[in-house]
């Protein structure tokens, strides 16, 4: 009976896990609760699969565990997991950085894993929701409508409610709760975020290159820039989406979370207001809102050349050009109130699970030996580009060896690349 492993999750980091251990000598069982396995990763990357980042700093990633992502990431790095996916026959795309299979299918991605852990024997139940995990005299008893399994190690890689397919859940936590563990609660991370302000019916609909600088009780916090999408709630877009956990955060600790759009971040206040003046002398006499047709798209220029006058070089409101370095000034420091996040189902993943410190460096529970945690089940997140699966790479990785060979999971690579 040694080495009986259940895997509870047939996600990314449940099969990396399972096929690792079933490849050191592991006879593994996946329980997953879906008719089939691996649905939320057909949905990654809009169905591209962005597997990993080649650039896997740890400022990619939140969580407030910097030394176990470390840890786990020098085990099975990006480049371990390139080297994987290309070992089973996946040809990969590097795509300034971001790596995708390289016909950027996801299916493709699944379909490999599966092959790899039918290779190893992997045994893949699914419609096998598991209702309870019960240590026992050393073992574990996992617990489902239909059957209780036995076994010596278990690993719990269920992800979290984030996303729309079906059968996302938040199972790792009630599971730890059920065994006295400590949880951070699960909360949107990589998500839109709806604003307070009444003017997404004017900019609905439209895509803008711009910053985002998030601020949290009036304190700088995060920011990013490249395409955002301007939507009949909010905001939306890469840049949000990296800024979001911290926002999602401020939210549920009652704090005044504000955003700064920066609709022109690659010109100067100063350089746009004479941008706007030279604008004015070439077209006098033109309604305002026509100085903005060129440098924003059309809904902008109407949300910012609101005023009903005709302009010169010379028209002001307050002394010379002030008007002009005002309504510069309003293009690039455009704040709006964040009033909260989309729901949860429209996050692709989740911030919360089970904190570092519960866990040791091989990803095992301090409190219940033999029993493993993996991907969005630990409280680490990463932030749009293939750092979230590179997570659940090396996280499974190293619980479905650990659980075989605690003493030198973090020697070695086994066969698995």
């Amino acid at each position: 009976m040694d080495n009986q492993l259940i895997v509870i999750g047939g996600g990314a980091s449940g099969l990396m896990a399972a096929i690792t251990a079933a490849k050191n000598g592991g006879k593994v069982t996946v329980l997953e609760h879906n008719e089939k396995p691996g649905r939320k990763l057909l949905a990654t990357g809009n169905g591209k699969c962005n597997l990993t980042n080649l650039d896997l700093s740890a400022s990619h990633y939140r969580g407030g565990a910097s030394r176990l992502t470390e840890r786990i990431f020098s085990a099975f790095t990006n480049m371990d997991a390139i080297a994987f996916f290309q070992g089973i026959g996946l040809k990969t795309l590097d795509r300034n950085g971001w790596v995708y299979p390289y016909t950027e299918q996801a299916s493709q991605v699944l379909r490999l894993l599966l092959l790899e852990a039918e290779k190893y024997r992997v045994k893949i139940k699914s419609r096998e929701r598991v209702t309870a995990v019960i240590p026992r005299d050393g073992r574990f008893l996992v617990s489902t409508p239909a059957w209780t399994y036995e076994a010596d190690h278990v690993i719990i890689a269920t992800g979290s409610p984030a996303s729309a397919v079906r059968g996302a859940s938040g199972d790792a936590i009630q599971f730890a709760r059920a065994l006295h563990i400590e949880t951070v609660p699960f909360l949107p991370a990589l998500v839109p975020l709806r604003i307070r302000e009444d003017v997404t019916n004017r900019w609905a609909g439209t895509r803008v290159h711009a910053s985002v600088s998030l601020y949290i009780d009036a304190a700088f916090t995060a920011s990013d820039t490249g395409e955002v999408q301007l939507t009949d709630f909010g905001i939306s877009g890469i840049p949000v989406f990296q800024v979001s956990r911290y926002a999602a955060d401020g939210i549920s600790r009652g704090r005044k979370v504000s955003a700064v759009l920066d609709f022109m971040p690659d010109v100067s206040e100063e350089d746009l207001a004479d941008d706007l003046k030279k604008r004015a002398a070439l077209r006098p006499g033109s309604p305002f809102q026509e100085l903005l047709t060129g440098l924003l798209p059309d809904k902008l220029t109407a949300l910012f050349g609101g005023r009903t006058d005709h302009v010169s070089e010379n028209t002001s409101s307050r002394n010379g050009r002030d008007y002009f370095l005002e309504t510069a000034r309003h293009i690039k420091r455009y704040t709006v109130t964040i009033a909260g996040t989309a729901s949860i189902k429209q996050a692709q993943i989740c911030s919360g699970g089970i904190p570092a410190e519960e866990l040791t460096d091989h990803l095992e529970c301090r409190k219940i030996p033999g029993l493993y945690f993996a991907g969005e089940a630990v409280d680490v997140d990463g932030e749009c580009g293939g750092y979230n699966l590179q997570w659940a790479w090396s996280s499974g990785y190293v619980a479905g060896i650990s659980c075989l060979t605690p003493s030198t999971a973090h020697d070695q690579k086994g066969d698995t690349k």
